[in-house]
């Protein structure tokens, strides 16, 4: 796999997996409610900061591993929990079990969410239990830790082919699907859900899970040939 192709499918499977209600979207939408559209930011960076290490350790114990030979079962078993992400997303959105989750609180006036979106200042140490916040979210999340014993892991064998270029690539296709994700979460509820709705938001998540279809065949062919 090329690197501009890791970047892109790391982003789309990246994406799958942010978009699902989980314990740091709900923390995400809690806090953005709370302390305005900085929240989201500060969250993600934190998840991305423990999902840095997790990489660079992964990477160092695979070192010697790798160096024998590409494990192929890390790849099959990140193909087929692919394709069971991407057949459970599908019959989600078929039967109606997924939608944007609610914010629990009013949507601002537009006088309110200017003073507490655009210019409002946070103490260093709310910004500091925020990005902790992400962190230890994450760490709380068991969907996280599978993900990344499967399809994250997958994913490495596969980049590291591709040497350090192939790994750069990689997480940071992964990391902007987060943060990308997590901004436009933190705008929709200071901004009233303005920008995204359950349509547009279970389209995406139809069209994730068909492309994990296509990934999780391609990490199983990649395993077994």
């Amino acid at each position: 796999m090329e690197v501009a192709e890791l970047f892109l499918t790391a982003f789309i499977v990246g994406l799958s997996g942010a978009m699902m209600p989980g314990p740091l979207l709900t923390v995400t939408i809690g806090e953005s409610a709370r302390h305005g559209t900085v929240a989201a930011p500060l969250i993600v960076l934190g998840h991305i900061l423990l999902e840095l290490l997790l990489v660079l350790a992964l990477v160092m114990g695979l070192a010697g591993a790798l160096s024998a030979g590409l494990p192929q079962w890390v790849a099959i078993f990140g193909g087929i929990f692919m394709l069971w992400m991407g057949w459970a997303m599908v019959k989600d959105v078929f039967y109606g079990r997924v939608s944007l989750p609610s914010t629990g609180v009013t949507a601002p006036s537009d006088t309110a969410n200017t003073a507490s979106v655009a210019g409002n200042y946070k103490p260093d140490w709310v910004k500091l239990r925020l990005v902790f916040t992400g962190i230890l979210i994450s760490l709380a999340n068991p969907y996280w830790i599978i993900w990344w014993a499967t399809v994250g892991l997958g994913y490495i064998t596969i980049a590291i082919k591709s040497g350090s270029m192939g790994l750069v690539s990689f997480f940071t296709g992964h990391a902007f699907s987060d943060i990308l994700w997590y901004v436009i979460i933190g705008l929709v509820v200071s901004g009233g859900r303005r920008f995204l709705n359950n349509t547009v938001y279970r389209g995406i998540l139809v069209v994730c899970g068909f492309f994990l279809f296509g990934m999780g065949g391609y990490f199983i062919y990649y395993g077994v040939f």
